[in-house]
């Protein structure tokens, strides 16, 4: 395979690495496409567009003005200087970039960070008119992420971060990066929707959560690098304005997804989650970070939404085992007796154990068994998780009936 060294030598381009020359004349060059200005470095020339977001701007159905409290959020990324940064604080940031593979062959030709500044949101995107003006790109990306000492993402952690990082290193710039406290929504929003969603990219949780559509100048996340290319290629900046606004919209989509799941964890209660099973996620996360009284708390509202039949298994196992490590086995026995009703074989099992080890009771503890051997036998389940179920019961009855001397 090509490197993208080689694609840029086969279409005319000069790289960092080649002699430094202004970009080729164009017809039509990106500061006649994207409003913008150029930004003198110590490397060179760099051009930037940039935009502001002012308080009263809804993405969707919500504002990227919140108060952002991030103490859940810092426990969950096992990073406590996340909760002690204000907002102003982290630069929310995206590339576009010539190929998805990384390393040194991949180069980010649009970065865009925004941070806020004076009660606004102030949006830079930072533009490659040429491969060779990469150095003067990363300074003046420096001077924008200087008052900076956290970062936003998506997938930022396994890719744009990275590969920036690679990108400073191969010009000899330190980069800004690396000390940052680093906050990735991708596995938050893994965390939060992936039992009820298709899809976590952000374009589709932007529609299904924030109730926000791009226009008509979106372009599919897949054709950016063939667009950059054929514009390295023509001179012709005119198809990137489509990349710009995609490059925008999944900047402002990350401070309106961020600020919606931060306050979301402060408070689940305040109408923002509208679905069982985003109560259910919740209660998973709570779970984890040790927060057992909210978890159960969150689990049962999430089953008063009346789930689907496998989703209040789910819900209902997790809260009932809860329960049991909380101490409150009267909540679990009731929580299991519901699910066993429903069929749910767990349930059954969970009855059985409670009775033979707790209650003393190896009549009840059998009776329970041998309801879940039944339900098992009867249950639609593929070969292979009924035999487990039945190899489970049948020794657990075998032990019982040795205890009541049958």
């Amino acid at each position: 395979m090509s490197s993208l060294a080689d694609k840029l030598k086969s279409l005319g381009v000069r790289t960092a690495n080649s002699l430094q020359t202004p970009p080729k004349p164009a017809s039509h060059s990106i500061d006649s496409v994207v409003a913008g200005s150029f930004l003198s470095t110590p490397r060179g020339e760099a051009f930037i567009s940039e935009q502001i977001f002012g308080a009263d701007y809804l993405h969707g159905n919500i504002s990227p003005y919140v108060n952002f409290p991030l103490s859940l959020i810092s426990q969950w990324a096992n990073d406590e200087r996340i909760a002690q940064l204000p907002i102003h604080k982290f630069a929310f940031l995206d590339t576009e970039t010539s190929g998805v593979s990384g390393g040194t062959g991949t180069y980010a030709f649009l970065v865009g960070a925004a941070r806020f500044v004076d009660g606004q949101f102030a949006l830079k995107q930072f533009f490659l008119r040429d491969p060779s003006e990469e150095p003067a790109m990363l300074e003046a990306l420096i001077q924008f992420l200087a008052p900076c000492e956290g970062l936003v993402t998506f997938n930022g952690k396994s890719f744009d971060a990275p590969l920036l990082n690679t990108r400073y290193s191969l010009h000899r710039i330190p980069s800004p990066l690396k000390e940052y406290a680093h906050i990735d929504l991708l596995p938050l929003a893994r965390r939060l929707w992936r039992d009820r969603l298709p899809s976590r990219a952000l374009k589709y949780l932007e529609e299904h959560v924030l109730g926000f559509t791009r226009s008509s100048e979106e372009v599919p996340g897949y054709e950016i690098p063939w667009l950059y290319f054929d514009y390295l290629r023509t001179g012709d900046a005119r198809p990137l304005g489509g990349v710009f606004y995609h490059n925008a919209m999944d900047v402002v989509a990350m401070a309106a997804l961020l600020g919606h799941v931060s306050e979301t964890l402060a408070d689940p209660y305040n109408g923002r989650v509208e679905h069982g099973l985003d109560f259910v996620a919740l209660g998973k996360l709570f779970e984890d970070l040790g927060h057992w009284d909210e978890a159960a708390r969150l689990y049962e509202r999430g089953l008063e939404f009346g789930l689907e039949e496998t989703d209040f298994g789910v819900a209902v196992k997790r809260l009932s085992i809860l329960q049991k490590r909380r101490g409150d086995l009267d909540q679990a026995i009731r929580l299991w007796e519901e699910a066993a009703r429903k069929g749910h074989i767990y349930a059954h099992i969970e009855l059985a154990k409670y009775y033979e080890h707790k209650a003393r009771d190896v009549k009840s503890s059998i009776k329970w068994a041998k309801a879940a051997r039944a339900q098992a036998e009867r249950a639609d389940l593929p070969a292979y998780i009924r035999k487990h179920w039945l190899a489970e019961i049948d020794h657990r009855l075998a032990r019982l009936e040795r205890k009541a001397g049958l």
